[in-house]
Formats: structure tokens, sequence, C-alpha cells
């Protein structure tokens, strides 16, 4: 592809006709098969403790700025703030099966203007984790920024140390873009922060390979998967 000049000969980035910028991220229920993706409110707190209760060891809130919690007093001040925001703006992942609320996510760093938005405050209890609950949670958040209000951009940050968070980024289809030094201190330590993004012109690809690895068919009489995200992303036969 020829590289775009202006008249003093200088490179310049591709002209996106027609942007005047994408509209801001509503509150709304995001409907899935096995789970919902709802705004957080206060009546979640209960379900929300007693399901990050069942990490014995708070692993779910070390790369995370706050947490874990000791107590629901604790955990429902948290709760009252993140329920207060617009940005991050959080959300409670519901289990379909049970109705209770077993994690959390958000979209932060909204720039409608610009078309970026990233997904982060992923705190997933381990009854949520390594579930296709936790797989189409973040499906049905992507495919509200890219699909429904044609954003740009989607972006997930991590702390660099942070290798599980690095492996599923890379999963559902994120792209490393590389690692920002000394980016922040949290809990009082340094975090090296890892980006990863999506482009809006993936997203077709990435929804096809999505529904079908959510396809009930996908999975035998045991719950295995019978092909892995990460092939269907990357082959072309869906496509």
């Amino acid at each position: 592809m020829t590289q775009r000049t202006n008249p003093q000969g200088q490179p310049i980035g591709d002209d996106v006709p027609g942007w005047t910028g994408a509209p801001s991220i509503p509150d709304t229920p995001m409907r899935g098969r096995y789970c919902d993706v709802v705004r957080l409110t206060l009546s979640h707190a209960d379900d929300l403790f007693r399901a990050y209760g069942t990490d014995a060891h708070g692993t779910v809130w070390t790369y995370m700025p706050v947490g874990p919690f000791d107590n629901a007093d604790g955990f429902r001040d948290w709760m009252t703030q993140a329920t207060n925001s617009r940005d991050p703006l959080f959300f409670a992942i519901i289990d379909k099966a049970t109705g209770k609320a077993i994690g959390v996510a958000s979209f932060l760093r909204i720039d409608p203007a610009n078309g970026v938005a990233e997904v982060g405050y992923i705190a997933f209890s381990p009854l949520l984790q390594r579930t296709r609950m936790a797989t189409e949670a973040m499906y049905l958040m992507m495919k509200r920024i890219l699909g429904d209000l044609g954003y740009r951009r989607y972006e997930w940050k991590c702390d660099a140390l942070n290798a599980a968070s690095q492996d599923a980024a890379r999963r559902l289809g994120f792209t490393y873009e590389g690692t920002f030094r000394q980016a922040v201190v949290y809990k009082g330590r340094n975090r090296d922060t890892a980006w990863f993004a999506i482009m809006d012109h993936e997203w077709s690809q990435l929804q096809a390979a999505f529904s079908r690895w959510l396809d009930p068919a996908n999975f035998d009489a045991s719950g295995q998967q019978r092909t892995t995200l990460q092939q269907l992303i990357t082959t072309d036969a869906f496509a």
C-alpha cells in the first residue's frame, strides 16, 4: 500500500470519511445464551460477595486496584462507589441458570469522539472463571462496542506480570501492542502495563468465531469444547 503524503511530502494517515464520533455507551442489558451482562446495582452486592467468597485466597483481586474484601460492609462500600460511576461503567455478569451475579466487568476510558473504549475491572469469581459464561460476557461487551455502537478501537490493559490476563486477551482476539513501563502505582507497587486492542475491521471475523464457539453444538455431552476459540479465530473456514 502506498503511503499517503501531504503537499509537503510528509506521511499522513488514511482519511476516515464521514467520521463524526461514536455514541455514548448505554447501560442497558446485554443478553446472551448463558449469561446476561447488566448494569451493576447494590442489589447484586450480596450475591457477588458470596461468589467472591469461593476464592479462598483472594487471588481474584491480586492485580486489581481494590480488594480483597474482608467483610460485606467493606465490599458494599466499594460497590456503592462502583454503581455511582459512569467511567468506569460497571456491569454484573448474571448466571442465567441461577439468576445470581457471579462477576463484574466494566467499560472505561471511554472516548466517543475518537471511538475508543477499554474493557477492564474484570473480576470473575471462581464460579465464572473458565466457563462459557465468561467468554460470552466478554463477547457481549465486545459486540456492544464494536458491533452495535461502531467504535473504532477496543482496548484491554493489564499488569504485565498478569500472565493469565494476557493469555485471556490473546484468546479473545486482542493483539498485543506493547508494554508501558512504570505506568501505574497501585497497592503501593509498580505496574508495567501491557496493552492489547481489537480494531473495528477485525470485528466481523471475530463475531463469526465467537458465534460458532458459543453454539451448543460446539460442546460434547460432558461440556468439553470440540473446537477452541483460537482455532476458530485463526481459521478462515467460517469466513
